[in-house]
């Protein structure tokens, strides 16, 4: 999942807010009884740069709580393997602040590795509203949001306006388009990420929120997607493969192979994060100036987009857990979040950012990144996510194949997750 090798490379980044918080006084609360000292902060691979910065400005102005960053490798799976091996050393493990995957929150929750935090230390009230969710877990606070994400769908602005067609707005828009006008351009219709790997259970869940339905329900413990908006979404995904308007090539695609397909000119539509809008937007992309970006569509109107972004969460076994705290409290203020954007290129949680002028002019999908967070839905909560991601993949990415109908693949998914949420 390239949000978290993006954005989870970018994904994964930790940090704290002082503002207004060293004002009013810390206090220690539920993340521990005010002990301050160093600290370690876990992340996956920093490939924009610009982390050791921000650590440095919190480092200069805390000399008695500077922060070691570890980067754990860029692959999620590795990281989150890594997270875990330490975070079950118990006493003896390293890291005090991780930087996790939204989809993590309640595993970690759940299996006492992660402690609670409590709300009023952190500026929740400014953060965009669906991200504080991603970061709960039985109705506690156990991270803060630091940065998040959602799909869009970029277009070949180009080819709809030579067409004069509008940017799709349901499925149905999509689907007249990738059949006809793709291939007259020479170009496939419609891709994402359909590999059977995380970015394949993202691109499900978005189809079945879209059609109006769930996965889960009840913090995993209720299995609900035995319904006719599943069908239609696993259905809209199927048909696209069987009909030709999503290639089979498309099946192979992660992140980066699919946002290579469109920056390189061969895809008319594109599900995608928005650091690919970025990418096919900057000089020396086939696309660049013909890059348009709408909010992802569904079956009558705008569809719902999973969120994507990581939290900040503080070890149970933090040797300085006030401090761990405060570096979080510090990432989140407003000047670091601003600085997660033009230095990271990555979505900012505090919803501010998405008005300001300068920052709309230097990044225009802003706006409908904002909508798409809005709509958005968190993956479904288990404490089994693994094992949830892992069934989600292989019966979907059956029935894109055409090994299953989407009706036997709805029966299957149903019957698999409940035997997951009975462990």
């Amino acid at each position: 999942m390239r949000w978290m090798r993006a954005a989870g490379r970018g994904l994964l980044v930790l940090v704290v807010v002082l503002t207004g918080y060293v004002a009013s006084g810390a206090r220690a609360g539920e993340a521990g009884a005010g002990a301050r000292g160093p600290l370690t902060l876990a992340t996956a691979g920093d490939l924009t740069g610009y982390l050791g910065s921000v650590l440095d400005g919190w480092n200069r102005s805390h000399p008695g709580e500077k922060v070691t960053l570890v980067e754990l490798p860029d692959s999620a799976d590795e990281t989150r393997a890594q997270m875990i091996t330490d975070l079950r050393g118990g006493e003896r493990g390293r890291f005090d602040v991780l930087n996790i995957d939204v989809s993590w929150t309640s595993e970690f929750a759940a299996a006492g590795w992660i402690r609670p935090l409590p709300r009023d230390r952190f500026p929740l009230d400014t953060f965009l509203p669906p991200v504080v969710h991603t970061a709960t877990y039985d109705d506690r606070l156990f991270a803060v949001p630091y940065v998040t994400n959602a799909g869009l769908l970029l277009y070949r602005k180009d080819v709809l306006a030579e067409a004069g067609v509008p940017p799709p707005r349901t499925w149905a828009d999509l689907e007249r388009a990738a059949r006809t006008l793709a291939p007259e351009h020479g170009l496939d219709g419609y891709a994402g990420q359909f590999l059977p790997y995380e970015g394949l259970t993202v691109n499900a869940a978005e189809a079945v929120y879209s059609a109006g339905g769930t996965i889960l329900g009840d913090e995993g413990e209720r299995v609900t997607v035995n319904s006719r908006a599943a069908r239609e979404g696993i259905g809209f995904l199927a048909r696209g493969v069987r009909e030709g308007w999503i290639p089979r090539r498309a099946l192979t695609y992660k992140e980066e192979e699919s946002k290579q397909a469109f920056q390189n000119g061969r895809l008319l539509f594109l599900r995608n994060w928005p650091y690919a809008y970025v990418a096919a937007s900057a000089p020396g992309s086939a696309v660049a100036g013909k890059v348009g970006a709408v909010p992802l569509p569904g079956p009558d109107g705008p569809g719902t987009s999973v969120l994507g972004g990581s939290n900040l969460a503080v070890s149970s076994h933090a040797r300085h857990p006030d401090s761990a705290a405060r570096l979080i409290a510090y990432l989140t203020s407003e000047r670091v979040q601003r600085q997660v954007l033009t230095r990271g290129a990555l979505p900012p949680v505090r919803a501010d950012l998405y008005d300001d002028p300068e920052l709309v002019r230097d990044f225009p999908y802003l706006p409908t990144l904002r909508e798409s967070v809005r709509l958005a839905a968190p993956r479904p909560k288990s404490p089994h996510y693994d094992q949830v991601s892992l069934v989600v993949q292989a019966v979907v990415h059956d029935a894109m194949t055409g090994r299953q109908t989407p009706e036997a693949a709805v029966r299957r998914l149903a019957g698999e997750l409940a035997a997951v949420s009975s462990r």
